[in-house]
């Protein structure tokens, strides 16, 4: 059973709430970086990206990192030249924002600062999640949300943007 529960105009205006609050929590975008987790948070950090492009008149860099190979349920190793060559941007000093389109346990958040810590050292560390489903596994929390979305475990949280899917909406799927 399938439940559409935002749409095209709901997840815009969740995206430019959060643009906003990160805006102001960082005091404008002097040393910011968005860094969208593969593959739905890399097209929602370039969507917020546009978003800062058209407020501040200034131009944030986007990078795209795929944390699977740090993932605590999988044994797939990385070296550090498989993820900076995915890392093109200096993240030394800089305010990191991780962009991801469903914060659940905590995992894949935890992955990713792994990642990052391997390639740099930055000045600060937030989250931004377009959906917040609960039930963490981790000592991890979002910085910014789009929606708190309560679920059950047996229900999933499924994110579909224009760039991936056909079309944006969030569903409930149980």
């Amino acid at each position: 059973m399938t439940k559409t529960i935002a749409d095209k105009l709901t997840i815009q205006r969740s995206l430019t709430r959060l643009t906003y609050e990160i805006i102001e929590k960082n005091k404008g975008v002097n040393d910011l970086v968005l860094v969208g987790i593969k593959t739905r948070g890399e097209y929602l950090a370039k969507r917020m990206a546009d978003q800062i492009q058209k407020l501040e008149n200034a131009t944030v860099p986007v990078v795209a990192v795929d944390i699977s190979a740090y993932r605590d349920d999988r044994s797939a190793a990385t070296s550090n030249d498989d993820l900076s060559q995915q890392l093109i941007t200096n993240i030394d000093d800089q305010h990191i924002v991780l962009v991801d389109d469903v914060f659940y346990t905590g995992r894949t958040m935890r992955a990713a600062m792994d990642a990052l810590m391997d390639l740099g050292r930055p000045k600060r560390i937030s989250i931004a999640v377009l959906v917040d489903r609960g039930h963490r596994e981790m000592p991890i929390r979002p910085d910014f949300v789009g929606k708190n979305i309560p679920t059950a475990n047996d229900e999933k949280v499924q994110v579909n943007l224009a760039e991936v899917d056909a079309d944006d909406r969030i569903d409930l799927v149980k």
